[in-house]
């Protein structure tokens, strides 16, 4: 889903906000409407409407006015998002092992691009070894970031513990990394 956001969001799109976007297409229904708890929300320090005007300006959603209080309701504009997801229940498995991967007590009070490079990480890590490797020009434009923007993070990541260690290998520029054993999985990947 990160890859599928990375090409249907414009290059713009904040971090904070494709954080929204990647729970969004998790958590959507088949009418492509999303309920979220305004805890999540909250979780997320996310209920600051910048994200959402992003995402709305992108003409990627609407914010409705939902009939429950407590929820924000929202309305995707995406139809090629049907497209791209698994199942539901895969889907909102997936959009709970987000919410923990990303947002672990060693990410609190970190960016939205802390907490999205985290869940980047955590998701193209092996289960069992923690290790990782991904293309730095694609690890950045699925977080939103330039590439000595995605640089920075990683280095956070690996100040706040959630990385042991990561490096850019000179020859391919591949970036790898070694998560620690608490975020190797981000809790249970959702794969398995």
């Amino acid at each position: 889903m990160l890859s599928y956001l990375a090409a249907a969001l414009p290059h713009g799109v904040s971090a904070a906000a494709r954080l929204v976007a990647l729970q969004c297409a998790l958590r959507m229904d088949s009418r492509m409407q999303v309920r979220l708890p305004v805890g999540i929300l909250r979780s997320l320090r996310l209920s600051t409407p910048h994200p959402w005007q992003e995402l709305e300006q992108a003409r990627w959603l609407c914010v409705c006015t939902s009939p429950r209080p407590g929820e924000v309701m929202i309305e995707l504009r995406d139809p090629a998002l049907l497209g791209q997801s698994p199942s539901r229940p895969d889907r909102q498995r997936a959009a709970d092992w987000a919410l923990r991967a990303g947002h672990g007590a060693r990410t609190a009070g970190e960016s939205g691009l802390g907490h999205l490079l985290s869940i980047h990480v955590a998701a193209h890590s092996d289960p069992v070894t923690g290790r990782g490797q991904g293309e730095a020009d694609r690890m950045a434009r699925e977080c939103g970031v330039e590439a000595q923007d995605l640089l920075g993070a990683l280095a956070r990541l690996a100040a706040i513990g959630v990385l042991k260690w990561w490096q850019v290998c000179p020859d391919t520029g591949d970036v790898q990394w070694s998560c620690t054993s608490q975020h190797a999985n981000g809790g249970t990947n959702p794969d398995e």
